[in-house]
């Protein structure tokens, strides 16, 4: 597996590359956010796994660097930075981070997270036509036309329970924590919306009449349990 590790202190890159590379991982090293993009230019060798991003880079804030990243590839990109506020880190999640880490860190905690953000693409049951349509079982949500059916049966859905259902739709089997739903379906901070959630969720669960398909992860959030097909 390819690692892009964008860190500008080198001190710091040459530590974290040995770890990385005992646990299997072959790590190219980007000093800056220009680095970084040229490295993920499309090219003759393999494709990166995941993207390191530290925020504090010398020519452009690293935030910059996962807007422009996201832009041209869907990529898992992990943030670890210093910026341990809840304002930094929805925002980085807003921006298309796939996880947060914020240093200091211990590093078993930030392979697993490594592991995490790698297998969620293929976590899931859900079968993708062209990123145009989703399947889990009986269900189908179509994401051009918004439009989601039970067993052939149209399901009307508001616009939020439609982003909320879609976003646990494409990776069956992953815990959402709640901050990151709140942060990516209502482009908010978290607090004071949680009562806003449980509301969808519980309406979701009655509108499509699968109580079990949305499962409660409590103290952490919500995952979407793929229905047999």
């Amino acid at each position: 597996m390819r690692l892009l590790l964008v860190e500008d202190d080198d001190h710091v890159a040459a530590a974290l590359s040995a770890v990385l590379a005992r646990h299997g991982f072959a790590v190219t090293h980007a000093r800056s956010g220009e680095e970084a993009l040229q490295a993920l230019l499309p090219g003759e060798a393999a494709p990166f796994g995941v993207v390191l991003l530290d925020l504090g880079l010398p020519d452009q804030d690293g935030y910059e660097v996962c807007g422009k990243i996201r832009k041209r590839t869907s990529i898992p990109v992990i943030m670890v930075t210093a910026r341990a506020d809840v304002r930094s880190r929805i925002h980085g999640l807003n921006l298309g981070a796939d996880d947060y880490v914020v240093k200091p860190y211990d590093t078993g905690e930030l392979i697993a997270r490594i592991h995490a953000v790698i297998r969620r693409p293929s976590a899931g049951a859900a079968k993708k036509s062209a990123d145009t349509e989703l399947r889990l079982g009986s269900v189908r949500i179509e994401l051009p036309t918004r439009q989601v059916s039970v067993d052939g049966d149209v399901v009307q859905l508001t616009r939020k329970e439609f982003d909320l259902l879609a976003l646990l739709a494409q990776r069956p089997g992953v815990v959402f924590r709640r901050e990151q739903i709140i942060s990516e379906v209502w482009r908010t901070s978290w607090e004071g919306t949680g009562r806003t959630l449980e509301v969808h969720v519980a309406s979701l669960r009655a509108k499509l009449h699968m109580p079990a398909l949305i499962e409660t992860v409590r103290g952490v959030g919500y995952r979407l349990v793929a229905p047999a097909s």
